[in-house]
């Protein structure tokens, strides 16, 4: 969420203040709960104080809390009407809670007051975004733009959702903008490179070696750079100057991560122990009773963006974004953190208790009142990301495959959609793409390798525990025989087959994952063997993927299946 502007405390505020002055400090420190207990002690002595209200609905909000930094910052502005900071974090929160028609209400008012204010056309943009109208969200960005922002943020937020929109000219100008004004933007580098339909000129490569060479960036920076020379390379056919670049960024990238490929593994061990038949049938009608969503998980790069887009055509099904819904509620599971997390607590402190189990044998202790405590607060929290009645609706975060335990307690009636592709077209694939957040394991071909093999291993023991449960598309038979992966797609749902699904790539919705160009065309087939003029160097990865490699059922370069 956007930041208030910094002028925006209101006259005779207590902002200098000593006490006020270490919280806002604690806060800069990551120490909220330090922050909370000391903006406390302070209202309970100035209670009329809409600085210290403010700065307590900022620690709030840290934690989660949202309805109750809404109330602070309600009494903060209907004490101080001009307060704008208040005002513009309130509008935030309101976006937080989804309400967005009250977030636009707050936003005119900030509007009114300061009309040449860009940090409000920059929420009001944000806001726009929230319900799906980005159209009018890039028209925001356009009068923020006009004032000349100092930083680049409002230029690459700019760019993002010209791309989410489908302008992928207009995005790509943005970028080159972007760059213009910052010549050292790193970030917008690698978005140019990112977008299916760009090509790097000679000059913009040039141009990323000269960074590079000069051995000033930060080292974020540099990967980025190194992965979109990579990718420019690659594109011109030097297959091996473009490997050796792609090598290079993930080794950078690698030596920054704590990532333990053993973790993950011992992590598929302790589900397969407990995740039992036994123990689902034990826990039979556990969970909301809900059918709204639709899990497709995976591999990232594996066509999941391919499949959402095919069922996002479909007049039922509502397509959202790579929700991380499931995520957050991970971090509150067990017994007495699912407790803690309903009396209002923060989830640091729900995780840092000694009486819970970590995930997942922290789900024996659930109980069956918590389980559709949690299911209903997944449907909640995902409210905010549908803008139709369509009743069903699409959560497509690959790492999803991990949590199928926890789907089947709290929302048994939830579809389950795996997509599969070969493991070294995907492995390369994740191993050529720069990651903003996550996905540890793709900086280098072994983990990707491990990786792989543990979750075919993973997804092997609930096809077993859970019989069809899960439905698996693979990503080449679909790419194949479209029309009769989509009728067995749609039988699995549970849905009549609908053409608007064969004709998938002329659905106008958002599309925010970087196959974003891609699904916008029909299927093709010419990119199923591109890996292949990189094959000689992935020898760790094959080493690694193990028996994960031979059992794959399609050829990786024809698309074909195998002959058993």
């Amino acid at each position: 969420m956007s930041n208030a502007p910094a002028n925006a405390a209101p006259e005779g505020s207590a902002l200098a203040d000593p006490q006020l002055q270490k919280a806002t400090e604690a806060l800069r420190e990551n120490k909220p709960q330090v922050a909370e207990a000391m903006l406390r002690r302070f209202l309970e002595q100035e209670p009329q104080d809409v600085q210290a209200m403010t700065l307590l609905a900022e620690t709030l909000i840290r934690f989660d809390r949202n309805d109750e930094a809404a109330e602070l910052l309600a009494r903060a502005i209907e004490i101080a009407p001009n307060f704008v900071g208040a005002r513009h974090n309130y509008a935030n929160v309101l976006l937080l809670q989804n309400r967005p028609q009250d977030a636009f209400a707050q936003i005119d008012v900030l509007l009114q007051l300061e009309p040449s204010n860009p940090a409000h056309h920059g929420l009001k943009a944000m806001a726009h975004s929230w319900i799906g109208d980005h159209a009018a969200a890039a028209a925001e960005y356009e009068i923020l733009l006009s004032y000349g922002p100092k930083h680049p943020g409002p230029w690459m937020a700019y760019a993002h959702v010209l791309r989410i929109m489908g302008q992928s000219d207009a995005s790509a100008a943005a970028y080159r903008k972007a760059i213009a004004q910052f010549p050292r933007l790193a970030d917008a580098y690698w978005a140019l490179a990112n977008l299916k339909t760009h090509r790097f000129t000679d000059a913009e490569i040039a141009a990323m070696r000269s960074l590079l060479e000069s051995g000033e960036l930060p080292v974020e920076a540099r990967v980025q750079i190194q992965f979109a020379v990579g990718r420019g390379l690659g594109d011109g056919g030097e297959y091996e100057a473009s490997f050796a670049l792609f090598k290079e960024g993930n080794a950078t990238k690698r030596a920054t991560l704590g990532y333990n490929a053993e973790r993950t593994s011992v992590y598929v061990t302790n589900c397969r122990a407990l995740f039992t038949q036994k123990f689902f049938s034990d826990r039979t009608g556990w969970g909301s009773k809900e059918r709204d969503p639709i899990f497709v998980v995976g591999m990232p790069r594996s066509g999941s963006t391919l499949v959402e887009q095919i069922m996002a055509s479909h007049p039922a099904i509502e397509g959202t974004m790579e929700l991380r819904v499931l995520p957050y509620l991970v971090a509150r599971t067990g017994a007495t953190g699912v407790n803690q997390y309903r009396q209002g607590y923060a989830a640091n402190m729900a995780l840092s208790t000694d009486m819970q189990a970590p995930y997942p044998e922290s789900l024996r202790n659930l109980d069956q009142e918590n389980a559709l405590y949690l299911g209903r607060q997944y449907l909640e929290k995902t409210r905010g990301h549908r803008t139709t009645d369509r009743p069903f609706f699409i959560d497509k975060m690959p790492d999803n495959f991990a949590h199928i335990g926890l789907i089947q307690l709290i929302l048994p009636n939830a579809k389950i959609i795996d997509v599969r592709r070969h493991p070294l077209p995907c492995g390369l694939s994740n191993f050529e793409h720069y990651f903003a957040v996550g996905k540890d394991f793709s900086y280098s071909l072994a983990d990707l390798g491990r990786y792989y093999h543990d979750y075919v291993q993973l997804m092997s023991h609930f096809d077993n525990v859970l019989p069809g449960k899960v439905h698996r598309i693979f990503y080449e038979q679909m790419v194949d025989t479209p029309e009769a992966e989509i009728r067995r797609l749609l039988e699995y749902l549970e849905l009549p087959f609908d053409e608007h699904c064969l004709r998938f790539h002329e659905n106008t919705r958002a599309v925010r994952t970087a196959s974003s160009e891609q699904v916008r065309r029909p299927i093709f087939t010419e990119a199923l063997s591109n890996w292949r003029h990189y094959e000689e160097w992935l020898g760790p990865l094959k080493a690694a993927l193990g028996p994960a490699l031979d059992a794959y059922p399609y050829d990786g370069t024809t698309g074909q299946k195998k002959n058993t």
